[in-house]
């Protein structure tokens, strides 16, 4: 029901979103609609590493193998769309500054983010033993989060070119809060499913 609901408020943002009129901008025009995408891609990521960062807390505190699990496929999941975050906005950085990549404080950030949580997983698997893995992974998780406020603050720490966020219409803010709106719930449908099939497999295997 709920990934029902988060298809049917994707595809209402996206109709809002490609009916609005173009930029009145010559240099973006139909460009600018990449937000739509970028901006839930974005706040989607940060609202999944956060909640990798709780699950990995409590694991450490409760030592119960379902916080490991909700970790690492909400980790998963924040890797996905900080991946789409990262390609659209290089979309916009070439659009906007006429590169794909400027080396902008943002960029670079979330840049290290990502390769911050590839390690993660690259951890992961390097582990055999199931305890071992979830505790030092979730040790690990705790730490890497430094890289999502560093992320989001960049931008007022250094001189940027990225778009600050200020007043927005309501013509584009309907779509884009329906559109963030949706993300999340995909996110959460993605966790519950996966963090199922999981389950399974632990029972299967014997663990």
């Amino acid at each position: 029901m709920v990934a029902l609901i988060a298809v049917a408020m994707f595809l209402f943002a996206v109709y809002n979103a490609v009916t609005l009129p173009p930029s009145p901008t010559e240099q973006l025009r139909d460009n600018y609609r990449i937000i739509f995408f970028h901006l839930p891609s974005a706040i989607t990521s940060f609202t999944a590493f956060t909640v990798t960062l709780v699950s990995s807390i409590l694991y450490l505190i409760k030592n119960d193998f379902k916080y490991d699990l909700i970790s690492k496929n909400s980790a998963k999941s924040g890797f996905f769309f900080i991946t789409a975050a990262l390609i659209s906005g290089s979309i916009w950085s070439n659009v906007a500054w006429g590169a794909y990549w400027n080396w902008d404080p943002r960029q670079t950030t979330v840049l290290i983010l990502w390769f911050v949580y590839a390690a993660y997983f690259a951890l992961r698997e390097s582990i055999d033993t199931p305890s071992d893995r979830a505790r030092v992974s979730s040790i690990y998780a705790i730490f890497a989060y430094v890289t999502v406020p560093l992320a989001y603050i960049s931008t007022r720490i250094f001189f940027s070119l990225h778009p600050q966020v200020a007043e927005i219409d309501v013509k584009i803010g309907m779509p884009l809060g329906v559109g963030i709106i949706s993300f999340i719930l995909l996110f959460y449908v993605y966790v519950s499913v996966n963090y199922r099939i999981d389950r399974i497999e632990e029972v299967m295997l014997g663990e």
